[in-house]
Parts: structure tokens; sequence; C-alpha cells
């Protein structure tokens, strides 16, 4: 790699001690790609989805029987997904949004019936991983008289019928009046009532994700250059959460005054000496993602951005520690952020300061209920993922961010990445 170096660089840049670190990395070991694993820099770098086993159709099967228990015990007639991710995780049916309706009517008893357009059907048997029956409809067709017929023919003619809770307006409002007897509700307390708690299938899937995630930055790490933009850095966690084997979801870089902005900002910026860098990156595997960050300062770190960082760091620690069997959700939230106020900062969600929820659930969406916030009372069990992300935010300086993943288990907590040693050494 100091052959690729500028020019510019080599002459006029005093390199601090982690960036020789950086340099030697790359030119001598390879980048450390996980455990006791180094890849040679012009060694392609393995899929380790490769050996990655999908939810299986008895899973899926499983879902159903459980969802349909809980339809039984909250007097619920029949629940309505339509095309996303609660589709998926209950049928295995991959599809998109438009504005034909494809979804599924899940009776308390009995197979679901899956509805889509006539001509879409071959394609939506292609994923479909549970034993339904699929009706169609023609483009001159009401969808919605064919939900009407299914209840109907599933013995029927009143009660509630649960809605998803990402369905859209257009569906629920075509089903109520294609079928005026029924009550329409909220059907969150169904699919929560599953989705939130995974399997140990679920965990491995989500294990595989996060080590592919953080095998793209230990590759990346060691090719961050002056000069390079957030796009030139994204780009090249892409490129290498790609070949890991690993579906890019997002590849988030902030650098400089930007990383005092979660969601950072449009315009460009550029690594420089002493910048700031901020990276929040994810990918899936068979459906279910990642989601780490890590924040570290190119060169030598100013007093002022060690102390936020192990403050940050000192957050990520506590959050875990809370994090136990039958606390509150909120309460992680609420310890961290008492901490961070303790310090001066905040209060509450101001700035400087944490200025956002300590973390959200996580699964096959990115961001899943529950959530670490203040005020959350769903008690923590086992089989719930977070994410364990708190930051401090000095507006017109930098951000500091750190996140892991974790799982509840009986015995508490569990990470499905180690927590960053230091911002020197940002991983491991």
């Amino acid at each position: 790699m100091l052959q690729d170096l500028r020019l510019a660089e080599i002459r006029h840049v005093k390199f601090s001690r982690r960036r020789f670190g950086q340099l030697g990395l790359a030119a001598g070991l390879g980048s450390l790609i996980g455990p006791g694993l180094a890849i040679a820099e012009s060694d392609p770098l393995p899929d380790m989805a490769a050996s990655a086993t999908p939810i299986s159709p008895e899973e899926h099967a499983d879902r159903l029987s459980r969802v349909q228990k809980l339809m039984q015990d909250q007097d619920v007639a029949a629940l309505v997904i339509e095309a996303g991710s609660a589709l998926v995780y209950f049928t295995g049916i991959q599809w998109w949004r438009s504005e034909r309706f494809t979804g599924v009517i899940i009776p308390k008893e009995g197979a679901p019936v899956v509805v889509t357009p006539y001509f879409e059907e071959p394609s939506v048997r292609e994923s479909v991983k549970v034993d339904v029956e699929i009706r169609t409809w023609h483009e001159h067709e009401n969808p919605f008289d064919l939900v009407s017929g299914i209840l109907s023919d599933a013995g029927l003619s009143q009660g509630k019928i649960a809605i998803e809770e990402t369905v859209r307006n257009f569906i629920s409002d075509g089903i109520g009046n294609a079928a005026p007897g029924f009550e329409l509700v909220s059907g969150m307390s169904l699919t929560r009532g599953v989705r939130m708690y995974k399997s140990p299938a679920e965990l491995a899937l989500m294990q595989t994700a996060n080590d592919i995630t953080m095998a793209a930055y230990r590759h990346i790490y060691p090719k961050v250059e002056l000069g390079m933009s957030q796009f030139d850095i994204s780009a090249m966690m892409s490129a290498a959460t790609r070949e890991l084997g690993g579906n890019v979801e997002f590849s988030m870089v902030l650098l400089n005054e930007a990383s005092a902005y979660p969601h950072g900002s449009g315009s460009k910026q550029e690594v420089r000496e002493g910048s700031v860098i901020l990276m929040d990156c994810g990918c899936g595997v068979h459906d279910y993602e990642s989601d780490i960050s890590r924040t570290w300062v190119f060169g030598e770190p100013t007093a002022k951005q060690r102390e936020v960082w192990n403050t940050v760091k000192r957050g990520q620690e506590l959050a875990l520690e809370t994090a136990q069997v039958g606390a509150p959700a909120g309460r992680v939230d609420a310890e961290v952020r008492k901490y961070y106020e303790s310090l001066g900062y905040g209060p509450g969600y101001k700035t400087p300061g944490l200025s956002h929820r300590l973390g959200h659930g996580i699964g096959m969406d990115g961001h899943e209920p529950v959530n670490f916030v203040t005020g959350e009372e769903t008690p923590l069990a086992p089989g719930m993922c977070f994410s364990n992300e708190p930051g401090i935010y000095i507006f017109d300086e930098f951000g500091i961010r750190l996140e892991d993943c974790l799982y509840i288990t009986e015995d508490g907590p569990k990470l499905f990445s180690d927590f960053a040693p230091s911002i020197d050494k940002p991983f491991g």
C-alpha cells in the first residue's frame, strides 16, 4: 500500500503510530477479517455466507401455528399481511409493494390464502415455503372481493380482522368496504408476539450477517486514505460486503463535522489529518440483518475526541449491563442517558449529548419493535434482539457513535460483535 500513497502524503504527513500500524497491516499481514483468519490483500475474500442455512419450511409453518394460537386467544378471525418482511416471515414469499395487492389472509384456523394478480401467480409460487391456497384477480377486478370470499369460505361472517401494522391504507380501506360486517383492528400484538422473539436459526443468520460486516470493516480500515470522500469509503465497504457474501443494506460514512449529525449531511466531505470517521453499516443474509457502527480518527485523536469516545464506550457497557431479562426496555436508554447527564451532556435528548434513542429492535428489518427508548415498558425476554448504539454529538464539531447488536438469553444479553477496544483500535 505504501507505493500507492500520494507523494504529498509521504512528504508532508506526520504519521501517527496508528497510521504506521495501518500501513504495516496492509503491506505485511493483509486484512484481518475474522478471528484467526488473515487474507493477503491480493487474495479474494471468502464467501462467509456460503454455508448459512435459510429458514426452513418447518419453521415457517411453526410461525403460522403460533400466530394462529395468538389469534384464537385474542378472538381475531383473520390476519391480513401484504408484501414485505412480514409476508416473507410467515410464508417465505419474496415480493414487492406496488399498487397491485399481493398479500396473505391467515384465518384463525386452517391454511393461509394468498391473493395476487393472475399474471403474478407463477412468480409468487417460486418462493412460497408453506402450504397455501392462491387466489388470483384480473386487472379489471377488485382484489378485496376475493378477501371477502376467503372469509366467507372459512365460515366467517363477522368478528375482528387484524391488519398487520405496515399494511397501506388503500388495502385496509378496500377490505373494510368489501367486508363491512367485520371490525378492522391492529395486528401489531399478533405479529410482534411472534416476530420479536428470534429462534436459534434466526440468531444464526444474524450472527453470520454481523460477522460479515465486521470482516468488511477490518478489510477496508487500513485502506482509508487522505483525500477520500465519504462516497469512496462507502463504495469500498459495500464492495467488500458483497464479496464476503452479504447483501448490502447500507454503508453510511460520516466525516468531520458531519459526524455530529446522526444521519449525516449531503455535502461532500474528505478525509484529512484529524478527521473523525463514523461508519454505520449493515448487510443481510437470507433476510436477516446486521447493524454495526464504528468511529475513529484519521491520525492522532485530540484529548477531547478521546474523552468523548471513552464516554460513549462506557455508555455501551452500561447498556449491556442493564439489558437483563425482565427489565423494561426503556430502562436501558434511561440508565445511559442518566450517566451522560451526570457528565454535563443533555439533558434528555438535547445536544451536546445523545440526541436519539439508545437502540432499536432488529431482525428481518433493520429497525423492528421494540426500542431502547425512555418510557418503553415492554419487558426484555429471551430471543429479543436490539442495537446498542449510544452516541454523543457536538454540533459543528464532531460526533461519536459506537454500535453493536445484542440478543437476550436466559442468562442475560449476548453480543453479536465485540465492542471496539479503543479509539486507536476500533476493530481490535
